[in-house]
């Protein structure tokens, strides 16, 4: 997020030091400070992605592993009672934490493109001002 943060304050810088009377150097340089926005913003999201699905794999597995040892060691392959409860208990939770972890990423996220997004168009407005 940060990375994002300071290359739009740079473009944003770079377009308000450009002279009003020249749009399409301004233009270009929007252009090409949005690309370099988005390209980092996807590559951000996409490691993320990456690594939650990587991680999600291998818990998802470890666990299957070990509810399959378990159940043949004992031939009880489901869990009942106050253990099963117990255990759906445990899921729940987790999940519960891992759904407000990833509200709060989103809100986040979009609490900095709106910013990103204010700015963008503060710039923008300030470029369009005729000179006096």
């Amino acid at each position: 997020m940060r990375v994002q943060y300071l290359l739009a304050v740079a473009g944003l810088s770079a377009l308000l030091a450009a002279p009003a009377m020249g749009q399409d150097p301004v233009k270009k340089a929007a252009d090409q400070t949005h690309h370099v926005l988005k390209k980092t913003g996807n590559a951000v999201k996409q490691g993320a992605k990456d690594a939650g699905s990587a991680t999600h794999h291998t818990l998802k597995k470890a666990g299957n592993e070990t509810k399959a040892e378990l159940g043949g060691a004992t031939g009880i392959h489901t869990v009942g009672g106050d253990v099963g409860k117990a255990a759906k208990s445990v899921s729940h939770t987790s999940k519960t934490v891992a759904a407000k972890a990833k509200h709060s990423v989103k809100k986040h996220a979009s609490k900095a493109h709106n910013d990103l997004t204010a700015a963008g168009k503060d710039a923008k407005a300030e470029v369009k001002k005729p000179n006096p």
